[in-house]
């Protein structure tokens, strides 16, 4: 007798899709059975309203999350950066697998670069967290750009550019990479210039906590280090989170000497939309051992921004 499927919950979209059946396909790897994708809608993938008013976090979470509990799927894949910080008891966070490009990138007519950009650009996002750097970054380079909010995916997106609606568009590396359109990106940001969403490239597997089998099974998926890095990327938005407002970027990376990795650098910024005020700090310390290490180094790092100003920029979130 063959083994019952295990039935993925996954958002319809295009690269909800990609990301889901990638991760099918190592699941059927580890445990031996198949896999079947279930579509679910999400109430983000329903409102036309802009990200930022409907409460961004979560948006695309809670109808998998409730199919989860309900037991109409054996667990969920989810963009971590997506994920509201909080971790509900009754589900486990089962596997963070290797983290895809954490950059963001820009698509821009006729294969421009975001330096190459002429005054006065348009350039679109969804993002507040882009907004604020790329301001920045245009301010203290001279350049004038405007940024444009919108939304929609990945063609969508794109198609502003195509149209001449916009002069250029930011999205995920990650994104594009897994939809197999990483081609059309005329340039790649470094963290330098933008850090990414906390936990950007990042993807969650979860199922429900009581089932210890599929845990340990989704488990072999799990890298420890993308794991450490998202934890702590987490840790520090959930702190900013309980005391400002504003966009938040955040990245931890692995600093190795040769083979050896030695140490991790932690990186946030926070910053008005437009670009004006920046708080960016970083730290660097061993890589966390444990959970908790990596919870206490977000933590201290967004003290450090709090109490450089971070707090002063509440209210931005109002786009």
């Amino acid at each position: 007798m063959s083994e019952q499927a295990l039935r993925l919950g996954t958002r319809r979209s295009k690269l909800a899709m990609a990301q889901s059946g990638q991760v099918a396909d190592a699941v059927s790897r580890v445990t031996g059975r198949p896999v079947e994708l279930v579509e679910i809608t999400t109430y983000g993938d329903i409102s036309r309203e802009n990200l930022a008013q409907i409460g961004g976090t979560g948006v695309f979470v809670t109808a998998l999350r409730e199919a989860l509990v309900r037991g109409e799927v054996d667990f969920a894949v989810h963009s971590l950066k997506d994920l509201p910080t909080a971790q509900p008891e009754d589900l486990a966070l089962a596997a963070v697998p290797v983290r895809e490009d954490v950059r963001d990138v820009l698509v821009a007519r006729d294969g421009l670069t975001f330096a190459e950009l002429p005054d006065g650009a348009r350039v679109g996002t969804g993002s507040p967290r882009r907004m604020a750097q790329l301001n920045a970054y245009a301010r203290n380079h001279g350049m004038t750009i405007e940024t444009v909010a919108i939304r929609g995916n990945v063609d969508t997106r794109i198609g502003y550019v195509r149209s001449g609606e916009l002069d250029a568009v930011v999205l995920a590396a990650a994104g594009l990479n897994r939809i197999g359109r990483i081609d059309e990106v005329t340039d790649f940001l470094p963290v330098d210039t933008v850090l990414p969403a906390p936990g950007q490239g990042a993807l969650a597997i979860e199922c429900a906590a009581d089932n210890a089998d599929l845990v340990a099974a989704l488990g072999e998926l799990d890298d420890p280090f993308t794991r450490v890095a998202v934890t702590a990327e987490r840790s520090l938005l959930a702190a900013l989170e309980a005391g400002c407002s504003a966009p938040v970027g955040a990245l931890a990376d692995l600093l190795a000497d040769g083979q050896i990795v030695k140490e991790m650098r932690l990186r946030g910024v926070v910053g008005t939309t437009d670009g004006s005020t920046l708080v960016q700090l970083s730290t660097t310390g061993p890589v966390p051992e444990t959970h908790d290490e990596a919870m206490s180094l977000g933590r201290e790092l967004a003290a450090e921004m709090l109490a450089k100003g971070a707090a002063g920029l509440m209210g931005e979130r109002a786009l």
